[in-house]
């Protein structure tokens, strides 16, 4: 196993609020030199599977998000989940519930045909047993909404110094909006979201100075945003688990802005369906999920039922699976 220490966790951070900053600037935050902020950024690369992704922005572009659960014959999750991984419009894609369920989510424009995303996109094949899907109607945490709160290894001064200027003076500044034309470079940052200006113009056969431009519009206009790859065991998180709840429709808002505090989630969202909220919790074990469960959660006024199924493997967090 992979020693992650406090430098590392800082770094992971810095990465988190800016994942497009220079090791340079990490460094002078960081109080090391650029060299050795390139040296862990390596390790964790190559030896703790720590990636940045530069994805689109599904809230402004508009897009809606599906969270699908998928039923299957046991022997038959690990091979339809990795078809689903390799799909360039899921998100995330893990196997839960004892082997048997696959948890996704699916990004598509709004104008798509929902009847046959979820009837032929998905896959059709006996071993499937049953598909549910739930629409995500509101982001309370994670993703494009903003940084969950279970990094701390930076101070509030050093967060500050590394939060761009633009997002510090209060949010997307720049009209850009993503084209078509933008195809390669998404495609490109789907798989590194740090790849150098040099390493984009050869991706998309743009100028160095375009691609630069062009990467630095789409952040600041909120349409493109960066978010870190990490394996949670790892960083000491051994209990990962996804929540379907139930909560009274009156109490839906309240209780999302007090999952927005909550440490332990790092994704959060109001869904159609029968259950109304889906959650993700990353807890250091499961004696710290207990207390999490039935101190915080369970106490939220208008939260009515939870169910929690522990991920057993994820095959895809983020970005493209090769």
């Amino acid at each position: 196993m992979v020693e992650i220490d406090n430098l590392d966790r800082q770094v992971t951070h810095a990465l988190r609020i800016n994942g497009r900053a220079g090791y340079r600037e990490i460094g002078t935050v960081l109080g090391v030199s650029d060299q050795t902020v390139a040296r862990r950024y390596r390790r964790l690369r190559a030896e703790a599977g720590m990636r940045v992704i530069g994805l689109p922005n599904p809230i402004e572009l508009g897009y809606e998000t599906w969270l699908i659960r998928l039923r299957t014959a046991p022997d038959a999750a690990l091979p339809i989940a990795g078809a689903l991984a390799r799909r360039p419009d899921t998100g995330f894609v893990s196997i839960t519930s004892g082997g048997t369920e696959i948890a996704c989510t699916v990004r598509v424009p709004a104008s798509v045909d929902r009847e046959t995303l979820l009837l032929q996109k998905l896959p059709r094949t006996p071993r499937v047993t049953s598909v549910s899907a739930h629409c995500v109607v509101h982001q309370f945490v994670g993703g494009a909404v903003g940084p969950d709160l279970h990094d701390d290894a930076l101070t509030a001064e050093q967060i500050a110094e590394l939060t761009p200027a633009w997002a510090a003076a209060g949010g997307a500044r720049s009209a850009a909006r993503l084209t078509s034309a933008d195809a390669p470079l998404l495609d490109a940052l789907a798989g590194d979201g740090r790849l150098s200006y040099a390493e984009l113009a050869g991706a998309t056969g743009w100028p160095e100075s375009t691609a630069r431009r062009r990467v630095q519009e789409l952040i600041e206009s909120g349409s493109l945003y960066t978010d870190v790859e990490v394996n949670p065991e790892l960083y000491g998180f051994r209990a990962v688990i996804m929540l379907w709840l139930t909560v009274s429709p009156s109490r839906l808002a309240a209780v999302g802005a007090a999952l927005r505090e909550h440490e332990e989630i790092v994704f959060a969202a109001a869904t159609t369906g029968p259950t109304n909220v889906q959650a993700l919790v990353v807890c250091r074990g499961m004696g710290e999920f207990y207390r999490y469960s039935t101190e915080k959660l369970g106490s939220l006024e208008g939260v009515e039922r939870i169910d929690s199924e522990p991920l057993l493997r994820n095959l895809k967090q983020l970005g493209t699976v090769r």
